[in-house]
């Protein structure tokens, strides 16, 4: 009997268009993978529209605060993920994500093209999608005058007294880079003390990048006071003059290598589509858009960056880092021992 009104509802589907529920999915439900993002992801629209033309599933952004607050939400909802893959979590962060089992392994057949220099741990469970190295950058015409700093140590000069503006480390990605990187060059033993002076030389700390950058920093549309600012490697593309020239300017001498990975969510309510949108994201063609959507060299080889950048925003080739076990083991402590040297 049931198999008669299942039939004769089928004809009648048939007959009229109406759908009809048999208890199972429609194969042509919509798939939706949620994509947790930090703020700045972006990614044309034209690329997301293809992917989802070429296998069906739509990607769905889910914006979740910097790669610090990304990491945090990602390790307190473990147990019930918000999403099915992540993008954002960076080199300052993976190492608690993975010791958090926030990631699921993935052997993505596009992790060999490039993103294999930045591996983090044997099992693929993070893949590199860019490098965004953290340098200062400086407003070229503003520092003529008393000449541009090339050293992290010259910044205690009283010459530099009230031009630098720094994030905070507690609540910035870039903001924790750069506290990384005196770390790295001063060492255990003397980076409280440089810390020290360039708070007696007036470093201003603001809560977050785009503060920083757009607010207190005169190189940048928002003209404020201060000629010296923590950003990224790629800033300086952004800032071309009429002239074609950069305004700015990153001093390559004092970057932390950065880089951001994706990776599928322990617990994906859609893990094989999810493994799909990670393999996008490493593909040629993504890689291709991140410089211009996101202002970050792709990790993938071989792929062009804009014609500005040449000259703008090379990478650099020499950036500070510090092993990520040691930097898992030391965040805590570090940036409350900044925040006494710093903040009182």
């Amino acid at each position: 009997m049931l198999r008669r009104a299942l039939t004769a509802a089928t004809a009648f589907a048939l007959l009229t268009g109406c759908s009809v529920t048999t208890g199972q999915a429609p194969a042509d439900r919509e798939r939706v993978v949620t994509l947790v993002t930090h703020d700045s992801f972006a990614l044309s629209q034209e690329l997301l529209d293809g992917f989802k033309a070429d296998t069906g599933i739509t990607v769905k952004p889910l914006a979740s605060g910097d790669a610090g607050e990304v990491t945090n939400k990602l390790v307190l909802t473990k147990d019930n993920p918000i999403g099915d893959v992540a993008f954002g979590v960076d080199s300052t962060f993976a190492s608690r994500a993975l010791k958090e089992g926030v990631f699921a392994e993935h052997a993505s057949p596009e992790a060999d093209k490039g993103a294999q220099r930045y591996r983090l741990d044997p099992p693929n469970r993070l893949h590199a999608v860019d490098v965004g190295d953290v340098c200062l950058n400086i407003d070229v015409a503003a520092l003529e005058d008393v000449g541009e700093p090339t050293q992290l140590a010259q910044l205690a000069d009283p010459k530099y007294r009230d031009m630098l503006v720094v994030q905070d480390p507690a609540t910035s990605s870039p903001g924790l880079a750069f506290l990384l990187a005196t770390i790295a060059t001063f060492g255990e033993a003397n980076w409280r003390n440089y810390w020290g002076q360039l708070a007696a030389n007036g470093v201003k700390v603001v809560s977050g990048w785009e503060e920083a950058y757009t607010q207190d920093f005169s190189g940048s549309s928002g003209k404020g006071p201060r000629p010296i600012v923590v950003s990224y490697a790629s800033s300086p593309s952004a800032e071309i003059g009429d002239d074609g020239q950069p305004r700015t300017k990153a001093l390559l001498d004092t970057c932390y290598r950065q880089v951001e990975y994706a990776g599928v969510l322990s617990g994906a309510k859609n893990p094989e589509d999810a493994k799909k949108v990670v393999d996008f994201l490493l593909s040629e063609a993504v890689q291709a858009d991140v410089p211009g959507q996101m202002y970050v060299y792709p990790s993938r080889e071989g792929v062009a960056l804009p014609e500005a950048w040449a000259k703008a925003a090379p990478l650099p080739t020499s950036s500070r880092s510090l092993p990520a076990d040691e930097v898992d083991a030391n965040r805590e402590r570090w940036v409350q021992e900044w925040r006494t040297i710093v903040q009182g």
